[in-house]
């Protein structure tokens, strides 16, 4: 089986889907007819506007592995920016250019002509394949990965191994390993005054002066130095918004949004607790609401982190680095299950990007690791 060119015409298959968030549009047919010719046994499982699919190979003596992945993407944007059309798959220089060639077409697409190459070449192996994949990683995350896993449970189905493709190397495929994530707490402040004209201070209570040394002490503040395998937790401002659009106008209210992105160091109740000490610190009338999209994880030194790296060195000849940094995945939602869980795809520097693309030759190597870590897990 000529892994590379499998891989590429699955992929552009799945790039001609215009699959934008919470949209499948018909990316899962295509994956589960290819799964189910080999064998798999295919289960859709929707919730609310998600589409969602469980599959599985093989059997219940051994490890269960699941290959994670999503199949929407975010907006391409205006397409006249784009070189080609976001949802045609087009080839130049080598790469392959669309939307969700990095993010994560090609990794759901290596990791299934993977599948295939193992399963036509190793019927009796020890185990289960498994694939959960989602419509809904690039938008709300609520009905999809997080919503297999609670009926997987009622199930009492456990993941013992998964991969997640996202684009997780860097400059050259397999040169970083994702073994865990940050958390992601996102707050929304609302500061309030009292609106009036510019002219007559001593008649407004302008909410933008009151925010103002509230949001110099929350930059300046240390919430945690980190650890040897996180970077120390961060507060950066999203958005900040004010003004009724007269330049004579005092405003009533004042609008910020910020993300911590924080370690194992901190916890998201350890946080908002330190806002609010900042915020009552200060003299103003305030409202805040909170979303919590994801506690830190990581996944420790053991058997799937060992075996995929021996996978990746033996295709590209160099093991990766460990790395924590990064955006959130839905490996978030898998590591508090029990599993081991790493993130492993393509090279992710065009990913959300206008002209997205992958390198060709990638998506055969990209093939290659996931068949090794199959044989690594599954064939002892």
């Amino acid at each position: 089986m000529d892994l590379q060119a499998n891989t590429l015409a699955l992929l552009e298959s799945l790039v001609r889907c215009p699959s934008v968030t919470p949209a499948d549009a018909g990316c899962q047919d295509i994956i589960a007819q290819r799964l189910a010719a080999v064998g798999f046994q295919t289960e859709r499982l929707p919730f609310g506007e998600v589409e969602n699919l469980w599959a599985t190979h093989g059997s219940s003596e051994g490890p269960l592995l699941v290959f994670a992945g999503h199949t929407d993407v975010v907006p391409p944007g205006d397409p006249t920016t784009w070189q080609s059309d976001p949802f045609v798959p087009t080839a130049r220089n080598g790469h392959l250019h669309g939307r969700g060639c990095t993010d994560m077409k090609s990794g759901l697409s290596a990791m299934i002509t993977a599948s295939e190459a193992f399963v036509a070449e190793h019927p009796d192996y020890a185990g289960r394949i498994g694939f959960l994949i989602t419509s809904d990683e690039e938008g709300e995350a609520r009905d999809g990965t997080v919503r297999v896993l609670e009926t997987l449970a009622g199930r009492g189905q456990s993941i013992d191994y998964a991969v997640v493709g996202e684009a997780s190397s860097e400059k050259t495929l397999g040169d970083r390993l994702v073994i865990g994530r940050r958390g992601s707490l996102n707050g929304l402040l609302t500061v309030k005054g009292r609106q009036g004209h510019i002219a007559y201070p001593q008649n407004v209570d302008n909410p933008i002066h009151r925010l103002a040394p509230v949001l110099a002490d929350l930059v300046a503040a240390e919430w945690d130095q980190g650890n040897e395998h996180f970077p120390a937790t961060s507060f950066q401002v999203s958005n900040l918004n004010a003004g009724v659009g007269a330049d004579n106008v005092v405003p009533g209210t004042a609008v910020l949004q910020f993300n911590f992105r924080f370690s194992p160091e901190s916890t998201a109740e350890y946080l908002q607790q330190r806002v609010l000490e900042i915020l009552d610190s200060h003299p103003m009338d305030y409202e805040i609401r909170w979303r919590l999209s994801g506690h830190p994880f990581m996944t420790p030194p053991g058997t799937l982190i060992e075996e995929v790296c021996d996978a990746i060195a033996t295709v590209t000849g160099t093991p990766p680095a460990l790395f924590t940094g990064g955006g959130t995945s839905d490996a978030r939602f898998i590591a508090p299950t029990g599993a081991q869980v790493v993130e492993l795809g393509p090279v992710g520097q065009t990913a959300h990007k206008v002209d997205e693309e992958i390198r060709i030759e990638d998506l055969g190597r990209l093939a290659n690791i996931y068949l090794e870590i199959l044989k690594k897990l599954l064939l002892k």
